[in-house]
């Protein structure tokens, strides 16, 4: 008897955890992110933005697609000019080092730009395999990249509005 009642409370109190308020899942990044990339293991999201003048901000996420943990993730944004050499970049990890299948994490990248950049390109990179937590043998680094991520027409993860 004993044991239904506790059965009983513990499925009461994970269907309760399951509808609390605040335990939805984050809406699919397509519904907020005009671009996306994909590559074995991740898919990244993100907006291309001028918040002031000489300043493109680059604000997504990158989403662990694969089987596999997804460890350290980094994305640069790299100004290209039209001799196709870098004249800026901004680097920064993902705010989760460690990403699950299936889990979301965020970055924000701002780059100072000069005027002369004709577009801008963007590396991602994160690592496979090991242990949590450290940079092992056996781990393996994924590196991407992504040419003119800011165009209009570029790597569209949804219909212009």
């Amino acid at each position: 008897m004993l044991r239904g009642v506790m059965l009983a409370a513990m499925v009461g109190m994970g269907l309760f955890a399951c509808a609390a308020p605040g335990t939805e899942p984050p809406p699919y990044p397509p519904a907020v992110f005009e671009h996306r990339v994909s590559a074995a293991d991740v898919s990244v999201f993100w907006n291309c933005t001028q918040p002031e003048p000489n300043i493109l901000q680059v604000d997504g996420v990158v989403q662990n697609i694969g089987g596999r943990q997804v460890q350290f993730g980094e994305v640069e944004a790299v100004a290209v000019n039209a001799g196709d050499r870098t004249v800026g970049s901004a680097k920064a990890g993902v705010r989760d080092i460690l990403l699950q299948p299936n889990q979301i994490s965020p970055f924000l990248l701002q780059l100072r730009t000069l005027g002369d950049e004709v577009r801008f390109d963007l590396y991602y990179s994160h690592y496979v395999g090991g242990t949590f937590g450290f940079r092992a043998a056996g781990q393996r680094q994924v590196q991407n990249m992504a040419r003119d991520v800011c165009s209009p027409t570029q790597h569209r993860s949804r219909k212009p509005d």
